[in-house]
């Protein structure tokens, strides 16, 4: 059985840095492309980033593009996602998700707020 849990949510200023990682277990994390979604408050669930199984590519929404790093340690199965400056608009739930895309098994998510 699939299992996903994401840790390292918090309150920051705009600006300020976060580190999520994401524990994963049941299934084979070394060979699967992972992803991670957020969704703020009353909208929809956000495609963030995917990165491949052996991290030989990894890519981002433009709204995140050059501020937010995705990595993965298969040797842990931890998968994880570094926020740096961030925005008052990062605020959401963050969620990583099995598979690319951010469409298939996700943990319970972590918050991030962002507000001064």
């Amino acid at each position: 059985e699939t299992q996903l849990m994401e840790s390292g949510g918090g309150s920051v200023q705009p600006g300020g840095s976060l580190r999520l990682s994401c524990a994963a277990s049941g299934f084979r994390f070394s060979t699967t492309g992972m992803s991670w979604g957020r969704q703020a408050p009353g909208k929809a669930l956000e495609w963030v980033s995917d990165i491949y199984s052996d991290s030989r590519l990894v890519e981002y929404a433009d709204a995140v593009k050059g501020r937010f790093t995705t990595s993965r340690d298969n040797a842990k199965n931890t998968l994880y996602l570094d926020l740096n400056n961030l925005r008052t608009e990062d605020t959401g739930v963050y969620f990583c998700c099995r598979g690319l895309n951010c469409v298939g098994t996700r943990g319970p998510g972590t918050q991030v707020t962002v507000s001064s």
